[in-house]
């Protein structure tokens, strides 16, 4: 993929987009309403460039959740509809400020209340780790987007 890989962790976030039903694909163009639905997120892509005004894509230069859960729903990365609905209905917004925006550590509190309901999350993370390598290998690339992200 582009320049910068993301967090591992965004591809949870892009599961919860998936599952949650936020994204709308148009033409060459995606919103994606962010988990406590208060901004929109625009996802634009045209000859294998990917522009997203999520804050990772646009400040960071990694490709953000957005462009991700686009991606799978493309099929240009894979998609485990079941691990999804595990993802739905999480409040990413509030488990991220909570720590700190350090994602694995937000991940990791899902992952343990997954594990304390008999999930299996060895499945959930060979899946993560699958598409995480997909993205590696991705031959489409990121930029910058001409929108600010919202506030």
């Amino acid at each position: 993929m582009g320049v910068k890989m993301p967090p591992i962790e965004k591809i949870h976030e892009a599961y919860s987009a998936i599952a949650d039903g936020r994204i709308t694909i148009k033409e060459e163009e995606a919103e994606v309403v962010s988990s406590d639905l208060s901004k929109i997120y625009v996802v634009r892509w045209k000859d294998g460039v990917y522009s997203s005004n999520d804050n990772a894509s646009y400040w960071k230069g990694y490709a953000g959740y957005p462009i991700i859960a686009v991606l799978m729903l493309q099929k240009k990365l894979s998609l485990d509809k079941e691990i999804a609905d595990y993802f739905k209905g999480i409040a990413w917004k509030q488990l991220n400020t909570k720590h700190k925006n350090k994602f694995a550590e937000a991940v990791k509190e899902i992952m343990d209340g997954f594990l304390t309901e008999g999930i299996d999350c060895d499945k959930i993370n060979k899946e993560i780790q699958k598409v995480y390598q997909e993205i590696e290998e991705l031959t489409i690339s990121t930029k910058r987007s001409a929108l600010r992200p919202p506030k």
